[in-house]
């Protein structure tokens, strides 16, 4: 016969062997040292009335229901939950002021990134970036913008990366 009764600190419910009473036990839910109180015994201070699996004391308690044992689990924390709530970014303006680098802007334009024929924009990028380190990198934006080319006197459409970094 199982002996049932609930912590004293956090009410879970805990249900065990009748050779367990009067040990003294770590509740699984929230660590408390717990006395397992003896079947016979009545309610003293500081603890909660013991109920048997054997004594019907309701019509629930005596239905088929409450006769199939189950064995379930009470999950045993032992390090603190994980915030399921991330924290909200920080404004560019407050990591520029604790920084102790200051911010600097740098615009890569692809016309100047042509060498005899050679279109070496995205390598004069990557070698920027990798200069400038992942951690320093605060923003990329891509740009769209026009210019008047010199030869053709034409507006010419172009593209440039703006890059806004700590250094």
């Amino acid at each position: 016969m199982d002996i049932i009764f609930n912590c004293p600190k956090c009410e879970q419910e805990l249900a065990v062997d009748n050779s367990g009473a009067g040990s003294e036990i770590n509740c699984p839910s929230c660590s408390e040292k717990i006395v397992i109180p003896r079947t016979a015994a009545p309610a003293s201070s500081g603890t909660v009335p013991v109920r048997a699996t054997g004594h019907a004391s309701s019509p629930m308690s005596s239905s088929a229901a409450a006769k199939v044992e189950m064995h379930l689990k009470v999950p045993d924390h032992s390090q603190p939950a994980a915030s399921l709530i991330g924290k909200p970014s920080v404004p560019l303006d407050v990591t520029a002021k604790e920084s102790d680098r200051k911010m600097k802007v740098k615009t890569i334009r692809h016309t100047d990134c042509i060498e005899v024929g050679h279109d070496k924009f995205d390598e004069m990028v990557t070698a920027f970036l990798q200069k400038v380190g992942e951690t320093n990198v605060v923003s990329l934006t891509p740009l769209t913008y026009t210019h008047l080319d010199i030869g053709s006197q034409k507006l010419m459409t172009d593209y440039a990366v703006l890059v806004v970094y700590r250094g």
